[in-house]
């Protein structure tokens, strides 16, 4: 882990959040907060380089790492994006497929164990007051752990694994959020688009790029990316519980509020993790049924 200099003190009125409340991402076009559910859910965001799809994740990871109740598991590519959270995470992977691959499938152990548990219990899936943590997984630049880097068969190994934890995961509380600056087939096959309930499409260059991200046929309906001026960072369609696409503005969050929140939620967490373990026997990351 590299060497980090201690953030300055962060503001007391940061929240303690839980994964189960609702996330804010930021406000519509009459200025009303926009919020969604990740819990039980997915999310998918694409677009084209420069739209504000990292501070989409950065507020989302806020959120995560606000979020006691909440393991994080950090994928990226160029590790900067992602980065400043590294110290809130379970497991933070970079520019390693091997590694990727090796997490993914610990994941899928994870997922398949809580769901022996379930069966276990007669139950459909995991409640707030269980003695597990929903598990949340960001991952920046799908296309460079898909597409770019590595031999074929690994990345397919990893697009295979990721859609397995986006198709069966959520009732065991296993959130994926995966972004990407290459809205094309395939990065995006229709097969793992359709499995994400929550879509974000920021600034897309054509139609068709538009709908390989919200779905076929939304441009034809007036619902397009392409008409995001370029200049409008942040801005996204975002198509959610309404089942329509709607217009809203990300939330935005410098290096020093990212690094801030960062600290704070490391301490919270730490703090969390001690009591814990003062309760019980300590656990390993990401161990197979509890957290």
């Amino acid at each position: 882990m590299p060497t980090t200099t201690a953030a300055a003190p962060v503001p007391v009125n940061v929240p303690e959040l839980s994964i189960f409340d609702p996330v804010y991402l930021g406000i519509d076009e009459s200025g009303m907060p926009v919020e969604v559910r990740l819990i039980y859910r997915n999310m998918l965001i694409a677009g084209e380089p420069g739209g504000g799809k990292s501070s989409l994740l950065n507020v989302i990871a806020a959120h995560g790492a606000l979020s006691t109740d909440c393991r994080l598991c950090l994928f990226d590519g160029k590790q900067v994006e992602l980065g400043q959270w590294e110290a809130c995470a379970d497991v933070f992977v970079g520019p390693d497929l091997a590694l990727a691959i090796a997490t993914v499938r610990r994941l899928q152990i994870v997922m398949d164990n809580r769901y022996r548990h379930l069966r276990w219990r007669l139950r459909r899936k995991i409640r707030r007051n269980d003695n597990f943590s929903p598990i949340l997984i960001l991952i920046d630049e799908l296309a460079y752990f898909t597409a770019t880097v590595g031999d074929k068969k690994l990345r397919e190994d990893f697009a295979s694994l990721v859609r397995d934890l986006v198709a069966r995961g959520r009732a065991v509380g296993i959130i994926v959020v995966a972004a990407t600056q290459r809205p094309s087939s395939d990065i995006i096959p229709t097969s793992l688009r359709d499995l994400f309930a929550y879509r974000a499409a920021f600034r897309c260059t054509t139609d068709s790029s538009s709908d390989i991200i919200l779905g076929h046929g939304w441009a034809n309906r007036g619902y397009t990316a392409n008409t995001i001026s370029p200049t409008n960072h942040g801005c996204n369609l975002l198509l959610a519980e309404g089942g329509v696409p709607h217009l809203m503005k990300t939330g935005w969050m410098d290096d020093d509020t990212c690094t801030r929140i960062a600290a704070h939620a490391a301490q919270t967490r730490a703090a969390a993790r001690q009591e814990r373990q003062a309760a019980q026997a300590p656990k390993p990351k990401l161990d197979l049924v509890a957290a």
